[in-house]
């Protein structure tokens, strides 16, 4: 019997798969640190002032952590939750339609993939309106039109 006819296959190597994604996110969080301590170590041995160092290093970090547009944000998720909606309507209506032209009852699990989508789709929708609620009270009044 060779191993990879198992059923766990394909749920073991999920799982290591992100337990691999994280560790590696880790690893360059890490390493980037590390990179910047060097480039600081070899800046003071050439002679930089420290205050220099310093100052470039912050301009560095300052341009790693920009300010992102809320309307941006609020257009994001409204454009994924119209996707996700129309991903899980299409599903839906594939996965019926197959059923009734096979007639084999398993292939209704692809018309339960489209609910999974709509569910989805429809967190989405809800944070879409959180958002704009939350914009609402800083004074940013937003138009559907406007948040494209």
């Amino acid at each position: 019997m060779n191993a990879f006819d198992s059923p766990f296959v394909v749920p073991v190597a999920g799982c290591v798969m992100i337990l691999g994604l994280g560790v590696a996110g880790i690893y360059s969080e890490i390493r980037n640190k590390e990179l910047r301590s060097q480039e600081r170590i070899a800046m003071l041995q050439r002679g930089v002032p420290l205050a220099d160092i310093e100052r470039m290093m912050a301009q560095s970090v300052d341009e790693e952590k920009k300010v992102r547009d809320p309307l941006r944000s609020l257009a994001n998720a409204r454009r994924t939750a119209m996707v996700l909606l129309a991903c899980g309507v299409g599903l839906g209506i594939f996965g019926l339609l197959l059923y009734m032209i096979l007639e084999i009852r398993p292939v209704l699990v692809v018309a339960a993939t489209g609910v999974i989508n709509l569910c989805i789709g429809v967190g989405f929708l809800i944070d879409y309106n959180m958002q704009k609620r939350e914009l609402s009270r800083f004074g940013m009044e937003v138009d559907s039109e406007a948040s494209l």
